[in-house]
């Protein structure tokens, strides 16, 4: 008998408690519509709490910065800006979010590709600043002197490291500096002094190896040893992020899943997605080709474990632990964890409006959203939504003996409009009125594509948080970290 094809995702408090609030989750899609993104801002507290543990246990020290880019949540940001955490952020909208949202400009870092605005506010304002090239080291010393600014502290962003009798060599990125053009760099920052300080270097590589990411710490290390050979007091190394989440409840269901892919682009079962869609493998004269292309959904060692990991590498050429040379240096550990800060913070919910059994006895369900409002498979992530019933409760473990494929279509007018690809199997079958959870979204995947198509309205979002009566909810943008405390109606 064939093993069903199931892709359980993985689930932890709050969002279990919160799924089997079932009634509450219809309410809220009834008053406000569908599709709709609920966050639980409580949870990216106990997230960064994780992460500050490992730095603990390493006895290390430095900002746990969230990237905001991962999500564009109101209630989100400023329930980190009552924890200890930082913000990175990558454009002037989210900088002017952030300090509106409680950070003060010592916790902010601003990253990625620099509008002249963005320039000016985080100088006017005292943020540090993550310089990609000469080109952004020139035009901000430029500004800083012309608008008689205060010197802007910066980390200088390096990348293509390399060592001798190194077999692995990190990946060329658009983002930062070689590492072995450092020199010319510094050569800037000195004829810049004035208006600059260099207070470290950082990194960002698009990659889960440990041995990549061992090689470009190391190599910081060593930049940093440059800066201080020039007179400068660097003391902060940002390693980005990359930490990664664990969608997967069960990481055999991921291999079983994984290899009957990929016998079905090999031609040895029948497709298991619309149209024989593959994810990037194809069959040449027998032979496999191509990769896949989807996220690792079952990572068992993920989030601050990845990062206590990392930090126990040894480094590649001097041989101790990473976490050994910063403790040697005295240096500052910085990370920009997006994707696993927000780990189980979210869920997308999306009305059912038609389920049809198609002739080949699969059934194709039509949802009252579109593949931007939940982009999973834009993301590469497979894992199957939950079905909470209307007027049935949730449970958290369900006895299936039987179990149903179906395809999951949205609400615009185009073929291409899937929620997922892939052939979906679950232990009930929807009807309309009831709602599909799509859980743990708030990573990327809630807001980071969505957009108006067909005069359509974005998915709204709203905050929910437990309180002495039980779950309780407040628009996104209207939620504050007073609203989780057990006495915020007595304020």
């Amino acid at each position: 008998m064939a093993v069903p094809l199931f892709l359980d995702p993985k689930l932890e408090p709050p969002l279990t408690p919160l799924l089997a609030s079932s009634r509450f989750l219809h309410d809220l899609v009834d008053g406000l519509g569908s599709p709709l993104n609920v966050v639980v801002p409580d949870r990216i507290a106990e997230n960064v709490a994780g992460f500050r543990s490992v730095y603990r246990s390493h006895h290390l020290e430095g900002d746990i910065s969230f990237a905001h880019k991962a999500n564009r949540s109101s209630a989100l940001v400023r329930r980190l800006a009552a924890t200890g955490a930082a913000m990175d952020v990558a454009s002037l909208g989210e900088l002017q979010h952030a300090l509106a949202c409680g950070f003060t400009p010592d916790r902010i870092g601003v990253t990625g590709p620099k509008e002249p605005e963005l320039f000016w506010l985080a100088a006017r304002t005292g943020v540090t600043v993550h310089i990609e090239g000469h080109a952004e080291l020139e035009f901000l010393a430029s500004l800083v002197r012309r608008h008689e600014l205060p010197r802007v502290r910066v980390l200088l962003r390096l990348s293509e490291f390399s060592g001798t009798a190194v077999k692995v060599l990190s990946r060329r990125s658009r983002f930062g500096v070689p590492a072995a053009e450092l020199a010319g760099l510094l050569d800037v920052c000195e004829r810049h002094h004035e208006a600059v300080e260099v207070i470290g270097v950082s990194y960002h590589l698009d990659t889960t190896s440990l041995d990549e990411k061992a090689l470009a710490l190391e190599g910081c290390v060593r930049a940093m040893d440059e800066c201080r050979a020039r007179g400068m007091r660097p003391r902060v190394i940002d390693i980005g992020g990359g930490f990664g989440v664990n969608y997967l409840a069960d990481g055999a269901q991921w291999e079983h899943y994984t290899s009957q892919l990929t016998l079905a682009a090999m031609g040895r079962r029948e497709p298991l997605a619309w149209r024989n869609h593959s994810y990037g493998l194809s069959s040449e004269g027998g032979t496999l080709r191509g990769s896949l292309e989807l996220y690792p959904s079952y990572r068992p060692v993920a989030g601050a474990d990845y990062l206590d990991e990392l930090l126990r590498t040894p480094a590649p050429t001097l041989g101790r632990p990473l976490a050994t040379l910063l403790l040697e240096n005295l240096y500052d550990l910085c990370v920009e964890p997006g994707r696993a800060l927000l780990d189980q913070c979210g869920l997308t919910l999306a009305r059912v409006l038609e389920t049809r059994r198609e002739p080949d006895g699969t059934h194709s369900i039509r949802l009252a959203m579109n593949a931007d409002d939940c982009a999973l498979e834009e993301h590469g992530i497979l894992m199957d939504p939950v079905v909470l019933h209307r007027g049935k409760p949730w449970r958290a473990t369900e006895n299936a003996t039987d179990s149903f494929g179906v395809y999951l279509h949205g609400n615009l007018c185009l073929e291409s409009d899937l929620i997922t690809r892939r052939l979906v199997l679950l232990p009930r079958l929807p009807v309309p009125g009831d709602l599909l959870a799509f859980v743990n979204t708030a990573g990327y995947c809630m807001d980071f594509n969505a957009q108006h198509a067909q005069q359509r309205p974005l998915a709204r979002k709203v905050a929910a948080y437990q309180g002495t009566g039980g779950w309780q909810w407040r628009l996104d943008d209207q939620y504050w970290p007073i609203h989780s405390a057990e006495d915020a109606h007595e304020v």
